[in-house]
């Protein structure tokens, strides 16, 4: 059974500190409302494991890679899309519709069909290894919104990846 636990965090989630290159930090893995949740603390602030902890480990915050550009995984994004698509969360649905634009790019997903529900046109997507059906709604983006989500979509992505 594989389980899908996000990176380190950015900042313990105790103290708000932020976790740096080369700081030793806790991870727990706790079950909370039936799903299993990663919590990142500060070595000074880990007081041992939270109740509900499944696991727990120590690490070392890895160092940043200095000039290293990292070309972007479409297994990370279609990932990210469906559970973006799992929390069905309006505020994330021009970020859902921009990674169905990526993904249809690197031919990860592919549209069926669009139908209109009055004046909203709903495209229909399928992802190449037969996962879907999704439905997203046609922003109708100018240029300057697609770029400004782009550029907060791959802040998103590097947070994940580091």
């Amino acid at each position: 059974m594989d389980y899908q636990v996000k990176s380190v965090a950015k900042h313990c989630v105790e103290s708000g500190d932020a976790l740096q290159p080369g700081d030793v930090y806790f991870s727990a893995l706790v079950e909370r409302f039936g799903q299993l949740q990663r919590l990142d603390y500060s070595e000074h602030a880990w007081k041992g494991p939270p109740e509900g902890t499944v696991g727990y480990w120590r690490n070392r915050v890895a160092p940043s890679p200095v000039g290293q550009k990292r070309t972007l995984d479409a297994d990370v994004v279609m990932a990210y899309f469906e559970q973006l698509s799992d929390d069905g969360n309006p505020a994330e649905e021009k970020f859902r519709y921009i990674m169905a634009l990526l993904l249809l790019q690197k031919r990860r997903l592919r549209i069926e069909a669009s139908r209109w529900d009055g004046d909203v046109e709903l495209l229909q997507l399928w992802g190449m290894r037969g996962d879907g059906p999704y439905e997203i709604r046609n922003q109708q983006l100018t240029s300057e919104e697609i770029d400004q989500l782009q550029s907060e979509l791959n802040a998103k992505l590097a947070a994940e990846w580091t």
